[in-house]
């Protein structure tokens, strides 16, 4: 089991909930755009937020941002150690640095004391694209064994300045990178990981991209928080990290649906009406699963550990509970039934 830290309010491994995270894309120091943008976030399940501090202007505004939201705050910084200085006295719940790329050792130093005065967690974010030369040439390329030396270095120098409240993270665009190396990590460290595939991409193929490498390590036991990264409004991402988490069997909060993929057999327009099951689900904290099947002869079977379900037939179809068949409703009547009978759970 990995070491736990504590984000704020959020505790972060040790056995804790795997967390969710995203970043805003708003300038920082724009403070009533940047605060609407967390509320968004917050209300769709977000419950750690990053945000960019490229210069003073937005270090200063993180106090402000603060003051008016109700998650964590995390300072992303690069290159300018004065910055992480100026988030820490501006009381920022965690800082996302290089320890590698701000400068020489009394700086890092400078930065280590204050978080610790502050009790403020230090992520190593460390990416594929953004290596140390040295390991480029030694492992020749971005490979799994080249983002962790550099992870664990980074640490070891935090380590040095007697630092160790620390999330790691080793983020690459190629997921079967990505997935060695934090599964080199667990190995080496207890230090809580931070999952992500960087530059996923759009929806169409990010969230695939994350499903599978973020999707797959938690499966394997590896992770404690995660942010998917998509090109797309943050939103989206908190929508596909809950059901990355949920499809892991890591969260219970909300409905599963299950649907079948239709064939030959289907005799009812099933697409349509498993997209509208899921369109009056949205709001749902239920958790329960709900199987949407295209056969009335093997619907109930095969779904038969649904919480409930309906399944196709010609004109009409059945509505079940636990492989249970409650009765024939009429075609148009499915899904309005269905609801109905979910609001009885």
């Amino acid at each position: 089991m990995t070491r736990q830290i504590m984000i704020g309010s959020v505790p972060v491994g040790g056995g804790a909930p795997v967390s969710i995270q995203s970043m805003c894309n708003t300038k920082t120091d724009d403070v009533p755009a940047t605060v609407d943008q967390i509320l968004r976030l917050e209300e769709a399940g977000c419950e750690i937020i990053r945000v960019a501090v490229p210069d003073m202007a937005a270090a200063r505004a993180i106090g402000a941002i603060k003051s008016r939201i109700h998650i964590p705050l995390v300072a992303d910084i690069h290159f300018d150690y004065r910055l992480a200085l100026g988030c820490a006295a501006q009381g920022i719940d965690k800082i996302r640095i290089n320890p590698g790329n701000i400068g020489g050792e009394d700086r890092v130093k400078a930065v280590a004391d204050a978080c610790r005065e502050r009790k403020i967690p230090i992520r190593i974010g460390v990416n594929g694209g953004s290596l140390e030369k040295e390991l480029l040439k030694k492992y020749g390329g971005a490979t799994p064994e080249a983002l962790a030396e550099s992870a664990l270095g980074h640490a070891a120098l935090l380590e040095k300045f007697d630092f160790t409240d620390i999330c790691i993270s080793v983020k690459c665009s190629s997921v079967p990178v990505t997935m060695g190396a934090y599964r080199l990590l667990r190995e080496k460290c207890t230090y809580p990981l931070h999952l992500g595939v960087t530059e996923a991409g759009t929806p169409s193929m990010g969230v695939i991209k994350s499903a599978m490498g973020i999707g797959g390590l938690l499966c394997l036991g590896v992770g404690d928080t995660l942010r998917v990264t998509l090109t797309a409004d943050p939103v989206e991402e908190i929508h596909a990290a809950r059901k990355i988490l949920l499809a892991a069997g890591l969260r219970q909060e909300g409905p599963n649906v299950i649907a079948c993929p239709t064939c030959g057999r289907t005799n009812i327009d099933l697409i349509p009406i498993a997209e509208e099951v899921e369109r009056r689900l949205a709001g749902c904290t239920k958790p329960i699963t709900v199987a949407v099947m295209g056969c009335a002869v093997n619907g109930p079977g095969e779904a038969a550990a649904a919480d409930v379900g309906i399944a196709g037939g010609k004109g009409e179809g059945l509505l079940f509970r636990k492989g249970q068949i409650l009765r024939k409703v009429p075609q148009d009547r499915l899904v309005d039934e269905l609801m109905e009978e979910i609001g009885k759970l």
